[in-house]
């Protein structure tokens, strides 16, 4: 019985070993060849390859998501005003949200394009798509967040999904 168990976990441990190995080798009329078994002995010139394993890679965002930022991109006009604003980015990034994060604090022009859209210099702004909002308040940010077809929660829970814009 442990003899077999022990055959068992080393078939099953040599796998592990070898997975994600390939081969490369050129035979004598020039073929390149890549294969998962070490080349032929004839094969004189010859290297292996280390892959990841099997490794799926996935979207981290749904295309419920993709979606709605196509159609109405996040953009927060905020700076570092503090805990208000460090709550709303981080209502952003815990939803999944990608957003464009704009300073009106360091660039001229996005302040003024901030003046344009609110009438004042006041961080933060939420902007989703055509729609905008002015200060934190989580519920009526969620309900244009609702709107535009961004669901509640995140595919995949992301750290930061924020991009800078200057």
């Amino acid at each position: 019985m442990f003899k077999g168990l022990l055959l068992l976990f080393l078939l099953f441990a040599s796998s592990l070993l070898q997975a994600g190995e390939v081969y490369r080798w050129t035979d004598e009329r020039g073929n390149v060849s890549y294969s998962d078994q070490p080349p032929p002995p004839s094969v004189m010139q010859s290297s292996r390859i280390k892959g990841k394993g099997n490794v799926v890679d996935v979207d981290k965002e749904s295309y419920e998501t993709r979606l709605a930022r196509d159609k109405n991109p996040v953009v927060l006009f905020s700076s570092a005003c503090g805990p208000v604003c460090d709550q709303a980015r981080e209502h952003l990034t815990q939803r999944g949200i990608a957003f464009t994060l704009k300073d009106p604090s360091k660039e001229p022009e996005i302040a003024l394009e901030l003046k344009k859209l609110v009438g004042v210099l006041e961080v933060p702004v939420i902007v989703v798509g055509k729609a905008h909002q002015k200060g934190f308040d989580a519920s009526s940010w969620d309900s244009l967040l609702d709107t535009a077809g961004y669901p509640r929660t995140p595919l995949i829970p992301a750290k930061r999904n924020q991009t800078r814009q200057p």
